[in-house]
């Protein structure tokens, strides 16, 4: 059985090298939907029965491994040292120093590879983290794939 949820987070960034628009700094409304699949859960009298994890948890992980982290920041790639030298001269800005740059692609690479470790089979019932979906805007996405 698979399921997925969804989540939304506002974030700045900018590709460096492109060639049109996306080479100026700028944001988007990204949303993250989280694919997961095991067994449902057969135990009379939990929370979870019935399922295969609870949305809620499922949720809860996401928002505070990767959303909130990434939540009106500015996604920065960490050789794009014009922009990362302007952003340290913000006093209290929320950076977040990227290791590759903060394309769909790359940034659901990011969110899956985060995330993995997370939902493991603590259950019981073969948890697993199937695809990992950023969605840049709401026609454009990129999927990262177990």
């Amino acid at each position: 059985m698979q399921i997925t949820t969804r989540l939304e987070f506002d974030a700045g960034h900018r590709i460096p090298c492109h060639k049109s628009q996306c080479r100026n700094l700028h944001g988007h409304r990204y949303a993250i939907e989280i694919t997961l699949s095991g067994d449902i859960i057969q135990r009379e009298d939990t929370s979870d029965n019935g399922m295969v994890m609870d949305f809620s948890d499922v949720k809860a992980i996401a928002r505070r491994a990767v959303v909130d982290v990434w939540d009106h920041a500015f996604l920065v790639y960490k050789n794009d040292n014009v922009v990362l030298d302007f952003l340290k001269s913000l006093p209290d800005h929320k950076t977040v120093v990227m290791n590759s740059v903060p394309t769909a692609e790359n940034m659901a690479a990011e969110a899956f590879r985060i995330l993995k470790s997370e939902y493991q089979d603590t259950y019981g019932n073969h948890l697993k983290l199937e695809r990992v979906r950023l969605y840049e805007t709401p026609n454009s996405w990129a999927d990262a794939l177990s």
